[in-house]
């Protein structure tokens, strides 16, 4: 593995120059560690204008990651799982190659089939269940 890089899939990988970290404090409770240690990260990664995607892959991204990009087409991923700001910064790179890679995956057309006359029987016999159900529980008349 390239130090250099961040390896997506067997067509892409992604500089590190190309990445930006901000660091923050952590939310939640904690003692003097917490207080003081800017442990939280947050991975920036700019994929409108990345030179690195083409743009089939850009506009992949863009639609399936919509909920992580903010209007200018910067993708914001944070991790503060960890006290150590190495292993966040580790988790989040992590978390964005599995996020990227699942993003750029081509997804199976379904195909359209038809139900099968046994299912379609299944169908009708509980059709037929919940009428008779429905049936009893009407008022007896007398002309019955």
């Amino acid at each position: 593995m390239d130090t250099d890089t961040v390896p997506i899939n067997d067509e892409l990988s992604i500089p590190f120059a190309e990445l930006s970290f901000r660091y923050s404090r952590s939310s939640g409770p904690g003692g003097q560690h917490a207080q003081k240690s800017s442990t939280r990260v947050e991975l920036l990664f700019d994929a409108g204008s990345s030179p690195s995607l083409t743009d089939k892959q850009r506009k992949r991204i863009l639609k399936r990651m919509s909920g992580y990009i903010d209007t200018a087409g910067v993708l914001h991923l944070a991790s503060q799982s960890e006290r150590s700001q190495l292993r966040n910064k580790e988790e989040v790179v992590a978390l964005f190659q599995e996020l990227v890679r699942e993003a750029l995956k081509r997804r199976k057309r379904r195909r359209a089939t038809k139900p099968t006359a046994e299912s379609k029987e299944r169908r009708l016999k509980k059709k037929q269940q919940r009428s008779q159900t429905k049936k009893l529980r009407r008022k007896v008349s007398d002309a019955e």
